[in-house]
């Protein structure tokens, strides 16, 4: 009996999956290849992208930086992109001596520049820190994206613009923002006037010992 509920638990989170897919399709590719279009003319030109979020949003952010500096399918040039949350002597250090709430905006009001882009990720668009790190990015002239969960909520409406992903679950909501990522990179390796550049990478040099 166990084992049933198991597969269809299984079975309900995959077309819970599909049902947001479909609908981040229809209302959400063309604002991920905007998003894409405008971080192709700020990369290369020497801009920034910063990001941020808390727990599985987190690592959704660090995937996307590391997208970034490294690359996605191609070769090209590595671009300047920094998690703000994997600065852990920075968060630590911010969080104990201004709280938890700053850990963000503190460093977003570090590291960003006018006209630099702050990709924020959470599910529920309620975390206090992100929404202080959305305010602070745009009073500083970046320009400020939300990656939620279902709008509208706070942190969407803080941003200049947000993905709201319509689904019920954090589990699925996280998901989508995974192919979300995945599909900024993807546009932008298209949109990126540097795409296919060929990449130097430096040469091991073994010497001889004696």
């Amino acid at each position: 009996m166990s084992e049933h509920l198991a597969l269809q638990d299984a079975h309900q989170h995959c077309q819970s999956l599909q049902d947001a897919l479909g609908r981040f399709r229809r209302h959400g590719i063309g604002r991920i290849a905007d998003w894409a279009a405008h971080l192709a003319a700020v990369l290369p030109a020497g801009g920034r992208l910063l990001a941020a979020g808390n727990g599985g949003s987190a690592a959704q952010a660090q995937h996307l930086t590391a997208e970034l500096v490294g690359r996605y399918r191609q070769e090209r040039p590595a671009f300047s992109a920094i998690s703000l949350h994997a600065e852990t002597s920075s968060v630590t250090a911010i969080g104990n001596d201004y709280g938890f709430d700053q850990v963000y905006s503190r460093q977003v009001s570090a590291h960003g520049r006018r006209g630099d882009v702050l990709v924020l990720l959470s599910t529920s668009g309620r975390s206090a820190n992100l929404i202080s790190a959305a305010v602070t990015g745009r009073a500083a002239g970046l320009r400020v994206w939300a990656m939620t969960g279902p709008g509208p909520n706070p942190l969407a409406e803080a941003a200049d613009d947000a993905l709201c992903i319509d689904a019920p679950s954090t589990a699925t909501v996280q998901e989508a923002h995974l192919v979300a990522v995945h599909l900024l990179c993807e546009c932008f390796d298209a949109a990126s006037p540097v795409a296919g550049t060929v990449v130097n990478r430096p040469v091991a040099v073994h010497r001889r010992t004696s």
